[in-house]
């Protein structure tokens, strides 16, 4: 009969392979290999996977009457039963937490990049065939010989990892209460996230709010946040500049059978131009997004796999990276960060230059986890920030970047709209332009002197009708297209506050679990103040993130749409303009 275990509570698979739990919901077990703190089990709704074991506890059927023996002069329990008596084995067993998924994980940033629903993909990453679990007992297994014992004697050790980890630091396993005086307050320790590929693990926000994070930085290095008439902000750059991007031209290498695009930049700082690719600009755009996981990078313009050499797409090309660096310039730790200076001032023609500029950018030290020890926030009296208060403003926050992409998607269904009814006003006024001109020609074939005025004043009027056609189907590259492509800048924003804001949501959570295990005698004050200390930190960094984006939200938008709407003056102005010229013939008829 198949081990069955009960849920302690409830659980939501995050990952394929894993399967959900309800509290007080019964399990069978698959495997009684409990692999770093996971089981495999089936739950009550016939699915199959993973979850953590620390959710469960196993039930135990009462014992049943041992059969008889084969021997009268041995006692029932067998040879073992004589040298040692084992202890009854209790009617349930906690399970330690779990601490991971039982394989190497990609480091933040890597290559790897986790499934994203093929189920397929977990099936070689759990098959039994390759997967090594020590038997107790066995020769060269890593279980100490008590260990060992306990199974013999018909003890299921469901975690012995976790379990002699745990026992090491503070002297009992888990799941057994302390004794009073034996240090329970030191043992208790705030717990890792069970999903290891989640955002707040791979960024190191996890590993530098649980205090795993050392480094040293120097002054100049430190990136330092002030409190504003707004709130939190990132200290300004002192030397603030522009960079434009212009001149695209077509470049070949390898006796030309290969084609790229070059773009040249000129920083205003430098006043010297120097040129680029876009595989360049992809490498700065990965380093950063590396470099820096709580700041929003802007998403640099996709790529179309054809037609990346029509005169369109590289104008399109061009006019979104040129947004692209403008957000850049604008951020004032995006616009210092050596490989961003590097970038714009070592020209891709001295190839040696630039590589080993590019060498120093990836060996920077200074990533994922230890990024945020280069964090200084304001510090004394009212410097700590009330976490209620910045859950509230996040929560805010997220509710208006839901709200904001769902006009954006509206708005970019409005445009295909628009351009598709653009295509069919052309037609229709070169219909009625076609009928004016017909009617033209039929009253030329009147030889009359007085009507020659009105036959042309007609072909004109129908000449107007064509060249308001061309006006519609030119009018949106003046405004529309223009508002389009900062919708597209400000999509890839939104797409990267999601994660900003689940490393803040995470390190808030490790705060409330260390507050309560202070509050239960657990963990010392002093410990619990450091973990918040640091989750004070990535909560400023936050909320600048946040201010940040509104303010150049703001900006962005008010100078767009006054754009917009000058440009569609202009076009209703043309638009008239044609027809009074039409008009005006007629007088002298």
């Amino acid at each position: 009969m198949a081990l069955r275990v009960q849920a302690l509570y409830d659980f939501r698979s995050e990952n394929p392979g894993e399967i959900s739990l309800q509290e007080r919901e019964v399990l069978s077990l698959c495997s009684e290999q409990n692999i770093e703190g996971w089981l495999e089990g089936v739950n009550s709704r016939g699915d199959r996977g993973l979850f953590p074991a620390s959710y469960v506890q196993v039930i135990r059927a009462p014992a049943a009457e041992p059969p008889p023996t084969r021997y009268a002069n041995l006692p029932a329990g067998g040879f073992k039963q004589t040298i040692q008596q084992a202890p009854p084995a209790p009617e349930h067993i906690s399970l330690p937490p779990a601490t991971g998924y039982p394989f190497p994980l990609a480091p933040y940033g890597g290559s790897y990049q986790p499934s994203q629903g093929s189920d397929n993909d977990w099936d070689d990453d759990w098959d039994e065939s390759s997967t090594v679990v020590d038997e107790p007992g066995a020769p060269g297994s890593s279980y100490p010989e008590e260990v060992a014992d306990s199974w013999a004697s018909g003890h299921y050790c469901l975690s012995t990892l976790s379990e002699l980890s745990l026992s090491s630091r503070g002297g009992h396993l888990a799941g057994h209460p302390h004794p009073p005086g034996s240090g329970a307050k030191s043992s208790a320790t705030v717990s890792r996230n069970l999903n290891r590929f989640s955002t707040f693990v791979k960024s190191g926000g996890e590993a530098f709010v649980l205090g795993e994070a050392s480094g040293f930085v120097k002054d100049g290095n430190k990136l330092c946040v002030v409190l504003g008439p707004q709130g939190p902000k990132w200290q300004e750059n002192p030397y603030p500049f522009q960079c434009s991007i212009e001149d695209p031209t077509k470049q070949t290498k390898f006796k030309g059978m290969k084609s790229y695009i070059v773009y040249k930049l000129v920083p205003s700082h430098t006043g010297q131009q120097v040129h680029h690719c876009y595989k360049h600009f992809d490498w700065l755009y990965g380093h950063l997004a590396e470099k820096f996981p709580v700041i929003s990078v802007p998403h640099l313009p996709e790529k179309q796999a054809t037609g990346h050499f029509e005169e369109d797409f590289i104008s399109k090309c061009r006019k979104g990276l040129a947004w692209w660096m403008d957000h850049m310039c604008s951020h004032p730790v995006l616009v210092q960060c050596d490989a961003f200076q590097h970038f714009l001032t070592c020209p891709s023609t001295n190839e040696k230059a630039w590589k080993q500029g590019k060498r120093k950018a990836e060996k920077d030290k200074m990533v994922g986890t230890n990024f945020f020890l280069t964090i200084s926030v304001p510090t004394g009296p009212g410097a700590c920030l009330n976490l209620q208060e910045v859950e509230s403003q996040v929560d805010g926050f997220k509710a208006f970047t839901k709200k904001m992409d769902e006009s954006t998607l509206q708005l970019n269904q409005a445009n295909e709209f628009a351009r598709k009814q653009v295509t069919g006003f052309k037609k229709e006024y070169q219909k009625v332009g076609h009928s004016f001109k017909c009617l033209s020609q039929a009253f030329e074939l009147d030889q009359q002197t007085f009507s020659a005025g009105l036959n042309q004043a007609i072909a004109f009027t129908a000449e107007a009708y064509d060249a308001i056609g061309d006006l519609f189907v030119d009018q949106p590259r003046q405004d529309l297209d223009a508002v389009m492509d900062l919708l597209t800048l400000y999509q890839g924003h939104l797409a990267n506050f999601p994660d900003i804001i689940h490393v803040q949501k995470g390190a808030l959570t490790k705060v409330k679990e260390s507050k309560r295990h202070v509050e239960e005698g657990k963990m010392e004050l002093q410990k619990a103040e450091g973990i918040q200390e640091r989750c004070n930190i990535i909560s400023f960094v936050t909320l600048e993130e946040i201010n940040h984006f509104h303010k150049i939200r703001v900006r962005d938008f008010k100078s767009q749409m006054q754009h917009f709407l000058q440009h569609q003056i202009i076009f209703f102005q043309k638009l008239t303009q044609t027809l009074e010229e039409a008009l005006h013939k007629y007088d002298s008829v």
